[in-house]
């Protein structure tokens, strides 16, 4: 069990989204729901750290209306919720973008561009809504990516040329490429498919909560982080109270302080949550 005493001094909750608070069909539980309600009067404050883009994830910060700047492109971007003012921004050199776009048309793959509100793609990569169906987001088709180059917050390649992919992953990094970080995994759902994303290197869901608590004026040791999958690892690798959720990979269950006995799929969430409204209350 988690020490009682910490549970009382929580007053920042940061969720993961897919596999963590939503279930498969994209919902969060009731009881989740009830729970952040309860919690917010008793001064908890929520927010979510995801990979998806900022407009795809206001649905759900209505949902629980929340009033917290919200953690988006693992990182890459921290906006103001319900307004819409930018905490904070990472944009990529323009070089760096070029590079990327003239190395994709060289070896036959796609390529979008993210931004703050929509992924963009021209004709030649109209396969790329497609292909990156799972990222929930805005896509929009445009005549060039000249006009949109440097206000890109990642650079997302797909295709099924896993060589060519890992050969544009090699050119961004150094010694070619500084300050950048390249993630690159082969597709879930789509046999043969691999992406390679690109973003500057301080972007993480870690270093997006540390400039959040600094924005807000909290501290870390008052802070809980629940996720599942690998890309929270830099949020487990803070000092927050760490929870995993059942389903949660290895990784992260390793680096968790606790584990629910309960899925996403059976609002996992919520089995933390009603701890520390317990330890509150109590």
């Amino acid at each position: 069990m988690l020490d009682t005493n910490r549970l009382k001094k929580i007053e920042l909750v940061v969720f993961d989204l897919d596999g963590t608070l939503l279930n498969q069909y994209a919902r969060i539980g009731e009881e989740t729901i009830e729970y952040v309600k309860e919690l917010k009067k008793l001064g908890v404050h929520f927010t979510f750290a995801t990979g998806r883009l900022h407009n795809s994830i206001t649905e759900y910060a209505e949902i629980l209306k929340l009033q917290t700047p919200l953690i988006s492109l693992d990182g890459a971007i921290i906006k103001s919720y319900p307004g819409n003012e930018i905490i904070y921004e990472s944009y990529l050199k323009e070089k760096y973008v070029r590079r990327a776009l003239e190395m994709s048309d060289k070896y036959l793959l796609k390529i979008a561009l993210s931004h703050h509100e929509a992924i963009y793609y021209t004709e030649a990569n109209s396969l790329i809504p497609q292909l990156m169906e799972q990222y929930e987001a805005k896509f929009e088709v445009i005549d060039s990516y000249e006009t949109i180059i440097n206000e890109t917050l990642e650079i997302v390649i797909t295709g099924d040329f896993r060589d060519s992919i890992k050969m544009i992953e090699a050119k961004m990094q150094f010694p070619y490429a500084f300050n950048l970080k390249t993630s690159f995994y082969k597709s879930q759902d789509q046999d043969g498919v691999y992406f390679l994303e690109i973003r500057n290197k301080n972007c993480s869901k870690g270093d997006g909560l540390l400039k959040l608590l600094k924005y807000l004026k909290l501290n870390i040791n008052k802070t809980a982080v629940i996720g599942d999958w690998y890309n929270d690892r830099s949020l487990f690798r803070t000092k927050a109270l760490k929870i995993a959720v059942a389903n949660a990979v290895d990784d992260i269950k390793n680096m968790a302080d606790f584990i629910t006995k309960r899925t996403n799929e059976e609002d996992g969430t919520a089995e933390f949550l009603e701890m520390i409204l317990k330890a509150k209350k109590s």
